[in-house]
């Protein structure tokens, strides 16, 4: 009984900072911001499936959302601006 009321408390807790993360970012405009508002809130997540007794979905949103994505985002961002950067500079000679 007691870890029924200690638990409720802590699941509108996470619930609440999932909800107030997605809209974060969502309004984000800069690319890597948006990856690391992104990675948070899948760290949010990740205590949402824990507090929720899903461990396997918590583990495999770890990976993916805490480490696999952001990486992801952050090669895309930087080739695209070393391709810019480039363009820019045969354009200048």
């Amino acid at each position: 009984m007691t870890l029924i009321a200690t638990l409720a408390p802590l699941q509108g807790v996470v619930f609440a900072l999932v909800a107030l993360g997605a809209p974060v970012v969502v309004l984000t405009r800069d690319p890597l911001r948006q990856a690391l508002a992104n990675g948070i809130y899948g760290v949010s997540l990740v205590c949402l499936f824990v507090v929720l007794e899903a461990p396997d979905p918590a583990l495999s949103m770890l990976v993916v959302s805490g480490i696999a994505y952001p990486l992801v985002i952050l090669a895309a961002v930087a080739r695209v601006r070393g391709e810019r950067r480039r363009t820019k500079e045969t354009r200048d000679d």
